[in-house]
């Protein structure tokens, strides 16, 4: 991805946010395992899919 510009980097579109996100160069090496713009979007996500929790009382 050396000497790439910017506009022309890959993209995505965050699942939880619906908003695309770039590729980073600390992403280099897992780009296709990236799903999550951030570290926000990726805990919000795992919280939606965590099973219902009982009712409290």
């Amino acid at each position: 991805m050396r000497g790439v510009k910017k506009q022309d980097l890959p993209q995505k579109t965050c699942p939880v946010c619906e908003l695309p996100f770039a590729w980073r160069k600390k992403w280099e090496k897992n780009w296709n395992e990236v799903k999550y713009c951030s570290e926000r979007c990726r805990r919000s996500a795992k919280v939606s899919q965590a099973p219902a929790s009982p009712e409290q009382r």
